[in-house]
């Protein structure tokens, strides 16, 4: 089990979202079309969770890049650089933009959004405990 699920940070409540309802191989096509050189994870049973910050804090983010936002996925279905084994849990590094409603970006990663999935506030310390 998922460390931070006790919690209900990774439960169903939230904003409601609905990642691509393409098959796994067109939608690898299309994130390849997109994005030519990022790997690749495609995932299902998602949430975004976008960390509550300062403005301060989000200033430095934005700074670096980034958007104050993580990814955390129930299940892997695929990952390119198989970093990550099918049916195993994810949670992403800070964000950098979440595009098309099922493309959340990171600096190294394109992670492709499958099905139904949720987003939601969250404090730093509960990102972090997720493991």
């Amino acid at each position: 089990m998922v460390r931070g699920l006790e919690d209900g940070l990774l439960g169903e409540d939230g904003v409601a979202l609905i990642g691509s309802e393409l098959s796994l191989e067109d939608v690898l096509v299309a994130a390849r079309q997109r994005f030519k050189w990022f790997p690749i994870c495609v995932v299902e049973e998602w949430v975004i969770l976008d960390a509550i910050v300062t403005e301060e804090e989000r200033a430095k983010v934005t700074a670096a890049g980034c958007q104050p936002m993580f990814l955390f996925a129930h299940k892997v279905l695929h990952d390119e650089q198989r970093r990550f084994e099918p049916g195993n849990w994810v949670r992403s590094s800070m964000g950098t933009r979440f595009e098309e409603g099922y493309l959340f970006v990171t600096r190294n990663t394109v992670y492709v959004l499958k099905g139904p999935g949720h987003r939601k506030p969250s404090s730093i310390q509960a990102i972090f405990s997720i493991f």
